[in-house]
């Protein structure tokens, strides 16, 4: 089977190889973020930005919450790269950045401008995306489900894994409704 293909951000990699990230919480890895970058960016979107690719990583096994579930400031454990994966580095172009030189467009953001032109096009995009991953989410709350129902010992142990599984997959069925109305919408139109 050929491994899956895996974006993530550049910047990203570089903080999870960095020895000081072994283990983070989403305020540090933000913090070593900012630090990277030239500009200065919206401390919510970064926020947002950081939280979505932790949540990635941890769905394909790159980084695990740590033990100690905490309400603020989760510490999250760095792992092997997975080998199911091909790493494929991006970088990530915040929207309002705020820059004092002129900026020359590269290839790749001109792409995804041709997205935002067309939203057919960056709407479809999206579905696939948020059906990957509701996909690995409901695959994940069935394994958990499948796991404690053989050996109830583990009930304890992991059904506060299986409901988060379980609710992300439902939020994510939630915006996947959504893109599909809309792009109904944008071909009757």
């Amino acid at each position: 089977m050929k491994p899956a293909t895996f974006k993530l951000d550049r910047h990203v990699f570089k903080l999870l190889k960095d020895g000081d990230f072994e283990q983070f919480s989403i305020r540090s890895m933000r913090l070593g973020y900012a630090s990277l970058l030239d500009v200065q960016i919206n401390d919510v979107e970064l926020w947002r930005y950081i939280y979505d690719q932790v949540q990635r990583l941890k769905r394909v096994g790159w980084v695990k919450h740590d033990p100690i579930r905490r309400k603020r400031d989760q510490i999250f454990h760095v792992m092997e790269m997975p080998e199911t994966i091909t790493l494929l580095l991006v970088d990530h172009r915040f929207p309002n950045e705020q820059s004092d030189t002129p900026s020359v467009i590269p290839p790749k953001t001109q792409l995804h401008q041709r997205h935002n032109d067309c939203p057919t096009q960056r709407l479809e995009s999206l579905a696939k995306e948020i059906r990957l991953d509701m996909l690995t989410a409901l695959g994940e709350a069935e394994r958990y489900k499948q796991l404690f129902t053989e050996m109830p010992a583990l009930k304890v142990r992991v059904e506060d894994d299986y409901i988060d599984a379980r609710d992300r997959s439902s939020k994510l069925l939630g915006h996947l409704r959504a893109i599909e109305k809309t792009l109904k919408l944008l071909v009757t139109v």
